[in-house]
């Protein structure tokens, strides 16, 4: 396997991937030709990556979360992913350490990328994950957490911030592994049926 190939992952992007995540060279072989044939430009538009976020959560509304997921792993703000941008977003939402994972969570709440988290970007990507989940599911929801502003209220207060405080990483990291409610409300996780 050549860099000679164009449909073949370079050794260099192969290597950092191995390093940087927990999958094998044949995993991401893999992944590169099933890439490769569904992206033959090499790179996911916001579209293409909301299209296949919607798959993930069939019963919801994923729009908006999948343009912020999408924010978070653009990390050269091109407006596109590219295969490397994509495995490691892979990575980290299925299987990268917690560490990791809330690093990745904070850029998600970080709209603005200005290095800190504000109430009202807390408020926005709360909205945006309450559309994932289902009406049925939200029905059954803790009356402090049945609506967006209930669970980024909630939320907040893991911080012990002023409403028009901010919140640095080490922060926002911090209180999401001090309190495991805090850890539930920045994602969600769809019931096993």
């Amino acid at each position: 396997m050549g860099n000679a190939k164009s449909s073949a992952v370079s050794k260099e992007i192969l290597e950092d991937l191995k390093l940087s995540t927990k999958f094998t060279e044949t995993e991401i072989t893999q992944w590169y030709e099933s890439f490769q044939k569904s992206c033959p430009s090499g790179r996911i538009t916001p579209k293409e990556f909301e299209v296949i976020y919607s798959r993930f959560f069939p019963e919801s509304n994923a729009q908006t979360y999948a343009q912020h997921v999408f924010r978070s792993f653009d990390t050269n703000d091109d407006g596109t992913l590219d295969f490397k941008e994509y495995i490691i977003a892979l990575h980290l939402t299925s299987t990268g350490k917690t560490t990791r994972k809330l690093e990745w969570a904070f850029s998600l709440f970080d709209v603005d990328k200005n290095g800190y988290i504000t109430k009202s970007e807390v408020t926005d990507i709360c909205s945006a994950i309450f559309k994932l989940i289902p009406k049925d599911e939200q029905a059954e929801l803790p009356n402090d957490e049945n609506t967006p502003e209930k669970r980024a209220n909630k939320l907040w207060t893991f911080f012990e911030k002023e409403d028009n405080e901010r919140v640095a990483e080490g922060e926002f990291i911090k209180g999401v592994m001090d309190n495991e409610d805090a850890l539930r409300l920045i994602q969600y996780e769809p019931a096993n049926k």
